[in-house]
């Protein structure tokens, strides 16, 4: 079988991202990256366990083509963790039955089997090469083309609980991004006259730059020769840095400016894997408990390697204490033959019980390719294999290994409890013994949430036989339904299931992977409103719990019901490319609850309104004001028309009650939308009021040339003075902004709207929009005034309270706004109706 490129039909790469499948990724990989992902060829040689993962794992981001080549026939020790295949699939090639399941997940990628032979010609194909389990004469032969000709090579194996991962990129890799973290942006507090100048930011945030970062200066008063020039910065501090600069001759810094990174593409040398057997180099750390392990698992894996050769390619034995030896007796010959300049064990450590225990584990169990480690490593695979088609982020340099002998019993299983029996768990037999294997069956647990890590967790349960014993049971419960942009990482989904409850879809196609799992599935939210579904009786059933949840709440609700009834928590949680686990133990380690993040910092409202200095003051200002527009006033307006509660409701909001009152007037009554037009004219006010009037009120409160009591301008720090903006329908930007906000208001009002400029350049100078002038007397809280207030408050236990009089004012004025409403709101369409349609509510998503 040279080919089956028909196979699997797939839809062409579209010119534009499809972002509905891609929105999360698209914030971690940006645009460029996923770009680049999607015109890139894999190559996926071996279909064990690990190489499914890995093959999942690079679909489902939408590289251009995935090609798998494996003709080895499927044997039972694949079936603990190739989850595409089963008992039916005894005897057959691994990849072509694996190519038509993993097609599935990503319309967009184009995934073929190939048996070809690993030649130049074929090889040339393929902007990626990835390797699993292979022997290193094979993998020498494919790094070697691979190095010389720029393209990516990786190879991984795993053998029980140890694994390896090798990257080689090239000779010159450039990275796009190193870090992938947003571009710092700080504001410039001081710049000294000297040689080299000592920039320093103003203390309320850190600059987060490292010594070689480049930065622009720019809107700086004073020592304005810097604004728009580039520089490679040393750390000082948190707050400073200096720039290879000479500004003695400069003119004094005065205020104002940003500093802003730019980020800059680095060029990577990698080392051939035939360079890299012998001399590794530094060898990344992946547990800082065994910081001299990564050397003895670098010549335990050769040594493994020497061992299959001289067996026909088999692993040892499990439980075989002779070959361990024997695989002790290799990795003692590589060392002792480590040439001048070669890696090579410090004697101590070579003849160390430690380094021969280690050994022996990795003997005995060889042989198990065992799901928690295909998971882990197919993870980071994966990952290197974006890295690699992408050009984002920093690739392992070059050699990771990986551990897991905690999970090991003291002394080796004898050989009857690790031989193979012909069942679907053989591989987890080999590595742990068949009486682990009876308990992990046996298991009671519950799944709490069934999206990207749900899912992922019940694709292992299934396949290492969690509750697939007569007293095993597993309980999932998820309220969410499945959306087009779960697609992307939740595996278990496919476009079909869109609009399903995510669990019970979950469910099913775990089932698929195992029929023996018993599985109940739930569809409530965890909390005290759901404690008569998950009482004491459920959970002292239980044997644990995992999380799989996107909340803070959940989770320490969940750690809480594990506290008191006493069980076992995992947790675990994404980020991006960041991930997080913890264990908790009861009476062993502390709970998820323990450790505390700090509070976030709250911004000021003065800030928001009025002196905004960061990108996220403008995006909570912006959410804020969409909100209360588009959401919350039509919410309390619904209220107003349906609750006969309104009233009650009201007395209960003493501080927001007027503003409420008059919210729900002018949705009813004063700014009630009947048409179109009235949304355009409404949405054009709103412009003049928020973007030039506030602005020409706040610069008359506090001119441009003003200075505080101290002296100094009040426009300088972090306050930044605006300039108020002069509308103009011709600024594409301007009418952006009245046509989204035209539609919006629109929607809320049940009105047919229009995207056609030519209707709003028409309409828009009809629009009458009153004179303003500044007024003397209006009060604007600055952001210290802000705080010595809320100072005075936290320290005096609250300003006390507003007088009798004020009170009584607000309610008279609140029982005249609901007279005025109770008159007016009826329809004004001449009619007769006295009824109103609730009005629609928008959220921001």
């Amino acid at each position: 079988m040279a080919a089956q490129d028909d196979a699997m039909d797939v839809e062409e790469q579209p010119t534009e991202i499809d972002e509905g499948l891609y929105s999360r990724q698209l914030y971690v990989m940006g645009r460029e990256g996923q770009a680049r992902m999607a015109v890139s060829d894999v190559l996926i040689v071996g279909m064990n366990g690990l190489g499914v993962e890995i093959a999942k794992n690079v679909i489902l981001a939408g590289v251009k083509s995935v090609t798998l080549h494996d003709p080895t026939p499927t044997s039972w020790l694949d079936l603990s963790a190739q989850f595409y295949l089963g008992e039916a699939e005894l005897g057959q090639p691994r990849a072509a039955v694996s190519a038509p399941k993993l097609a599935e997940l990503n319309q967009y990628v184009k995934v073929t089997c190939r048996d070809d032979e690993l030649n130049p010609e074929f090889l040339s194909n393929f902007q990626c090469v990835v390797m699993i389990n292979a022997p290193y004469e094979t993998q020498l032969a494919v790094n070697d083309y691979c190095h010389a000709n720029g393209k990516q090579f990786i190879s991984s194996e795993v053998a029980g609980v140890f694994g390896s991962v090798f990257c080689d990129f090239g000779p010159e890799f450039v990275v796009s991004d190193i870090n992938g973290e947003a571009a710092s942006s700080c504001i410039v507090a001081s710049i000294t006259q000297a040689s080299p100048a000592l920039v320093t930011v103003l203390d309320d945030q850190r600059h987060g730059l490292e010594t070689g970062a480049v930065v622009q200066l720019d809107g700086l008063d004073g020592m304005e020769e810097l604004n728009g020039r580039q520089f490679t910065i040393t750390f000082k501090d948190a707050y400073s840095f200096e720039i290879d600069c000479d500004t003695t001759a400069m003119s004094p810094y005065k205020t104002a400016g940003y500093v802003n990174e730019i980020k800059q593409p680095t060029t990577l040398a990698f080392k051939s894997l035939r360079e890299s057997l012998t001399a590794p180099g530094e060898i990344t750390l992946s547990d800082f408990g065994k910081w001299d392990r990564p050397g003895l698992l670098h010549m335990a894996f050769r040594a493994l390697d020497v061992w299959k050769s001289k067996h026909g390619g088999a692993y040892p034995t499990p439980g075989n204490l002779e070959h361990a030896g024997e695989l002790m007796g290799e990795l003692t010959t590589l060392n002792e033959a480590a040439g001048e300049g070669e890696f090579k064990l410090e004697a101590e450590q070579l003849g160390s019980e430690a380094t021969v225990k280690v050994v022996q584990q990795l003997s005995v169990g060889s042989a198990g390719v065992i799901n928690p480690m295909c998971a882990l490593l197919g993870g980071v695979v994966g990952q290197e294999v974006l890295k690699a088609c992408s050009g984002k982020f920093m690739p392992l340099t070059q050699f990771f290994y990986f551990d897991a002998t905690e999970a090991l019993p003291d002394e080796p299983l004898p050989i009857d409890q690790v031989t193979p029996t012909g069942c679907r768990y053989d591989s987890q037999i080999v590595v742990f013994g068949s009486e682990m294997q009876e308990k992990i069956m046996a298991l009671n647990y519950f799944l709490v949430g069934s999206g990207a890590i749900g899912c992922e967790m019940l694709k292992n349960w299934a396949l290492m036989g969690l509750a697939a014993g007569e007293s095993g049971h597993v309980h999932i419960t998820d309220m969410d339904s499945i959306e087009k942009s779960n697609l992307s990482r939740q595996f278990l989904f496919r476009p079909s299931d869109i609009g399903k409850m995510k669990a019970t879809a979950a469910t099913a196609k775990a089932q698929e992977m195992n029929p023996a799992m018993k599985i109940t599935v739930y569809e409530a939210r965890v909390g005290s409103d759901s404690e008569g579904l998950f009482n004491d009786d459920f959970f002292e059933a239980l044997d644990g719990v995992t999380n799989a949840l996107d909340n803070i709440e959940a989770r320490l609700y969940m750690d809480s019901r594990c506290l008191f009834y006493q069980k076992p928590l995992l947790e675990s949680g994404t980020l991006g490319t960041k991930g997080n686990t913890q264990m908790v133990v009861p009476h062993l380690t502390e709970n998820y609850g323990a450790t505390r993040d700090p509070p976030e910092k709250s911004i000021p409202v003065c800030t928001l309104k009025n002196f905004p200095n960061q990108i996220e003051h403008t995006l909570q200002w912006s959410r804020d004001m969409f909100e209360g527009m588009f959401k919350q006033t039509m919410e309390d307006t619904n209220t107003y028309l349906t609750s006969p509660d309104f009233a009650e409701t009201l007395r209960q909001q003493q501080s927001t009650k007027l503003d409420t009152l008059k919210n729900v007037k002018a949705a009813l009554v004063d700014d009630r939308a009947l048409s179109f037009d009235d949304c355009i004219a409404w949405t054009r006010l709103n412009f003049e009021v928020d973007y030039n009037n506030k602005i020409r009120q706040l610069l008359h409160n506090f001119p441009e040339d003003q200075v505080t009591s101290t002296g100094q301008p009040f426009w300088s720090g972090s306050k930044r003075a605006p300039v108020a903006l002069v509308f103009d329908a011709s600024d594409p930007l301007h009418l952006a902004y009245i046509k989204a906000g035209a539609n919006l208001r629109a929607s809320n009002y049940g009105i047919k709207g229009t995207w056609d400029d030519a209707y709003f350049l028409a309409f828009l100078p009809n629009v009458v929009v009153p004179d303003f002038s500044p007024k003397d007397g209006v009060k604007i809280k600055t952001p210290e005034e802000e705080k010595k207030e809320a100072d005075a408050k936290a320290a005096g236990g609250g300003g006390g309270g507003a007088a009798d009089e004020e009170l009584m004012d607000v309610d008279a004025q609140c029982d005249g706004i609901i007279a005025q409403v109770g008159q007016r709101c009826r329809c004004r369409c001449g009619c007769g109706c006295s009824q109103w349609r609730p009005l629609a509510v928008l959220t921001v998503h």
